[in-house]
């Protein structure tokens, strides 16, 4: 019997039924709209209580309705019965479809517990248990001991008021807080061992459900944990200093061993040749650190295409120890706009001349890939100030890209400013007004009919629909500089560009269904795709990137784009051609029979 389900949700559940324009909301990362990319935390948890005896299963519930359009999430939920199921609200795009695989839960297991956790759930701990299909709330970072404590105490029946970071109904059905006195100093304790999610395909025979995102069975891409929480406070995250601080009570990093790291990596090695995306970045809890991390990784010879995230310019010497100690490499970096008065807003330190010093240097390391991403949406940033930012991006490209590693992408805070961060708690500081401010505000903007509705901001220098107007127009820009400098070939441009001027028409169409409709009605009348019909539906579709190419988010690997992961050649070897050999044999002896 599984004792837990982990269920990741998909952004809107109705999503394959109901048409909405997603927009570019989540072009810039490896997941669509339906943010079908479930968190790293996932893997820690099922982990550490698999060590503790409990049998844990991950359904990816968001990939398997993206990939499957005759999956019945419905159907499934109703044919499993573990003792409790979890689903993460870790990034708040989940708030409608998690609430609604908790009410589906409810409907065919009106008994079984049904736990909420991530950094959106512990900020908003209170307002779930106004939810009647919501039982617990986990709190916190690091819940992985929390939740082996809670799933003792149900198998035991003791009382909840032990359990740290623990939100609950007593016997009276009134809330109660624990108070959240689990925040480990480091992670030494939590590991990643592709080893074990092997086996829990082996069992669950469901290699969908464990599919971290759409497409990932065709470009693997691993990850390793340096840390949680973080030593930066930019004022629109909701993982910075001061989020972490408030929501965690985490008061400074914790931080994973360097040799665990590592460890990590060859577990990774061993099943899959993609890339290993390391995340955090490895300066932050010091250069001894960094310099026992790189040596390590040298040492073990470490060949998967690794890609570090910078949070502040490395020096020439770090880039080139970098290149040193790690035979291939790849770097992001996030300079968020190209003027100095925008910039001050999230990092004062990404100086145009130091960017350009440290892209010279990461070239001449040997870097195969740096991916650089600017922002739309940000103080003081007029229209203009963000085409600046694509000019600048012809600029770099102009004096880098001779050899085609350099990829900017410019894309728009969307669809939400992050629950904790400083501008959502302060929004007037910032120049920013906040539409949505609770739970169920957020869950009823992922059902409105556009990206723009969705949007829970605007500022002082563009509102809403400035801000979709300007992502769009520097899509366009950008994607001719790209044309320009070979990124883009005309055909895959053309295809972008189409997308974006059927989204822009959808967008009017929208525009003007929402402005003869009453106040608050934006959730009827959009059953079709707006009166679109031909090219202008597609626009609906959530596999079509707008602003660039997904295959530009790719980094180098070291398997071809035909040869299936050795993870997955492994484990459908285990669970399809050995069992059907048997049956052959079978089949064959009782012929002769």
């Amino acid at each position: 019997m599984i004792d837990l389900v982990l269920l990741h949700p998909p952004s809107f559940y109705d999503f394959r039924k109901k048409p909405i324009l997603w927009g570019p909301i989540a072009d810039v990362i490896p997941s669509t709209p339906i943010f079908e990319m479930y968190p790293i935390g996932f893997v820690t948890l099922s982990q550490y209580l698999e060590k503790n005896g409990y049998k844990v299963r991950i359904i990816n519930v968001g990939l398997k309705m993206l990939m499957d359009k005759n999956y019945d999430a419905e159907k499934e939920i109703k044919n499993i019965n573990p003792k409790a199921f979890g689903i993460d609200l870790h990034w708040l795009p989940h708030a409608q479809g998690g609430l609604k695989l908790a009410e589906i839960i409810k409907k065919y297991h009106p008994e079984t517990p049904v736990i909420f956790g991530g950094l959106s759930a512990s900020y908003y701990h209170k307002e779930l248990m106004d939810y009647p299909e919501v039982d617990f709330v986990i709190r916190g970072d690091s819940t992985e001991e929390p939740l082996l404590r809670l799933m003792k105490a149900l198998d035991n029946h003791k009382e909840f008021s032990e359990i740290p970071n623990f939100t609950y109904r007593d016997e009276n059905y009134e809330t109660k807080i624990n108070p959240l006195t689990w925040v480990p100093e480091n992670l030494n304790d939590i590991f990643i061992d592709y080893s074990v999610i092997a086996k829990s395909l082996w069992r669950d025979k469901d290699p969908l459900g464990y599919l971290p995102f759409r497409g990932w069975e065709s470009y693997p891409i691993t990850t390793v944990l340096t840390c949680r929480g973080c030593t930066y406070n930019c004022p629109s995250c909701g993982g910075s200093s001061n989020s972490y601080s408030a929501i965690c009570r985490r008061q400074k990093p914790a931080y994973r061993d360097p040799e665990l790291v590592v460890k990590d990596m060859k577990s990774a090695r061993f099943f899959v040749k993609g890339p290993v995306f390391v995340v955090g970045d490895i300066r932050q809890p010091g250069e001894e650190y960094a310099n026992r991390l790189l040596s390590l990784i040298k040492e073990e010879k470490i060949e998967n295409h690794l890609v570090f995230e910078f949070f502040e310019m490395p020096s020439p010497d770090f880039m080139e120890k970098l290149g040193k100690h790690v035979k291939n490499f790849n770097i992001q970096l996030s300079p968020e706009d190209q003027n100095k008065t925008v910039r001050r807003f999230f990092r004062s330190q990404f100086e145009n001349d130091r960017l350009e010093e440290t892209i010279g240097a990461a070239l001449r390391a040997g870097c195969n890939k740096l991916d650089l991403f600017f922002m739309i949406g940000l103080s003081e940033q007029s229209p203009q100030a963000v085409l600046d930012s694509v000019k600048y991006c012809d600029h770099l490209l102009s004096k880098f890209n001779g050899t085609r590693f350099l990829f900017p992408y410019i894309s728009p805070l969307a669809p939400f400013i992050d629950p904790g961060s400083s501008v959502f708690e302060n929004p007037s500081d910032f120049g920013y007004e906040i539409f949505y401010k609770t739970l169920e505000e957020h869950r009823k903007a992922l059902t409105f009919p556009s990206w723009k509705y969705m949007l829970n901001y605007q500022t002082q220098w563009m509102n809403r629909d400035e801000i979709v107007d300007t992502s769009y127009k520097a899509a366009l820009e950008l994607n001719k500089i790209k044309l320009k400098h070979g990124i883009l070939s005309s055909r895959e441009f053309q295809r972008l560009q189409k997308r974006v001027e059927q989204s822009l028409r959808a967008s009017e169409a929208i525009d003007k269904i929402v402005g003869n409709s009453p106040d608050g009605q934006f959730e009827q009348g959009f059953t079709e795709p707006i009166g679109l019909k031909g090219p202008g539906a597609r626009a609906f579709q959530v596999e079509y990137p707008t602003v660039c190419e997904k295959k530009e988010l790719k980094w180098p690997t070291r398997i071809s784009k035909s040869k299936i992961p050795q993870l997955f050649l492994r484990v459908y070897s285990l669970i399809f051609l050995i069992p059907d050999f048997i049956r052959n044999l079978l089949t064959k002896v009782s012929r002769r029979s």
